[in-house]
């Protein structure tokens, strides 16, 4: 089997996975230690963090990062494990569509089975374009990219809050036309709005999950596909690294670091 087929039937698969009956758990990672412990977790996929990505290489999030080095990373990573990855493009790494369809052909040859790429504040019409570049590119190379698109209208808390469900549903609606496969709608997790926000998009929905949002077979009941921590993880760990050294250089102790896992099974885990 070549490796376009192979990425091919690995989309195919991503793709499947994406269900209310059971909703897809991405707990994202940034390097190749941490997708390999989601891995060893049990996850059926891994997905990156652009956030935790940007920041392990010294840009902050928000397209600052070259698209050079987030190609490398998602390379790294999907070489690392055997199940799909799908990678967060933030908005495309490029100025136009074309730009983001080269940024979609270095994606495939990295070895990623789907993407996340995002709308943020651009006009919904010139984002179409771009998720119809992105899957134009998928499609010249024969893979079913899994496009996952998008909605910043709550995240950003963007126009009226009175017509905020109809614009995402509106945005969802053109998104789908241009390509996207999913829709993701980070910022809610109320569950009337999730349920009106399953109910109104003809296509997997992915939300975004943390601390004090329903469980995951909670959101699969309100008819949520796929779920994700996003950079919750990544702040976590950052978080830890804080408390460790505050402890360290104000009290001189250790507590912080208790539960960390032990090297011999990180060191285990990364070798062959």
């Amino acid at each position: 089997m070549t490796p376009q087929l192979d990425l091919a039937a690995q989309a195919r698969a991503f793709a499947a996975l994406h269900t209310p009956a059971r909703p897809l758990a991405l707990a994202n990672a940034w390097d190749v230690a941490g997708a390999r412990l989601v891995e060893a977790a049990g996850a059926a996929a891994v997905a990156t963090t652009s956030a935790g990505v940007a920041w392990s290489l010294g840009s902050p999030d928000g397209d600052a990062l070259a698209r050079d080095r987030a190609l490398d990373l998602v390379a790294r990573v999907a070489s690392a494990v055997s199940v799909p990855v799908t990678a967060d493009i933030e908005g495309g790494f490029g100025a136009d569509p074309d730009a983001v369809a080269e940024t979609v052909t270095g994606v495939l040859a990295a070895g990623a089975a789907g993407i996340n790429i995002e709308d943020g504040s651009r006009d919904p019409a010139e984002y179409a374009e771009r998720l119809a570049a992105a899957r134009a590119a998928a499609g010249a190379a024969g893979v079913p990219l899994y496009i996952n698109a998008r909605v910043d209208t709550y995240l950003r808390g963007l126009g009226d809050p009175a017509t905020r469900l109809d614009e995402t549903l509106a945005r969802a609606a053109a998104y789908l036309r241009a390509g996207a496969t999913g829709i993701f709608v980070p910022g809610v997790t109320d569950p009337a709005t999730v349920a009106e926000l399953a109910k109104g998009i003809d296509a997997p929905l992915n939300v975004l999950v943390g601390p004090g949002a329903p469980s995951v077979g909670e959101l699969g009941a309100l008819g949520v596909s796929r779920v994700s921590l996003g950079s919750w993880v990544a702040e976590a760990a950052y978080a830890v690294v804080r408390r460790a050294t505050e402890e360290l250089l104000a009290d001189g102790t250790y507590g912080s670091l208790e539960h960390s896992l032990p090297y011999g099974e990180l060191n285990a885990l990364l070798k062959g």
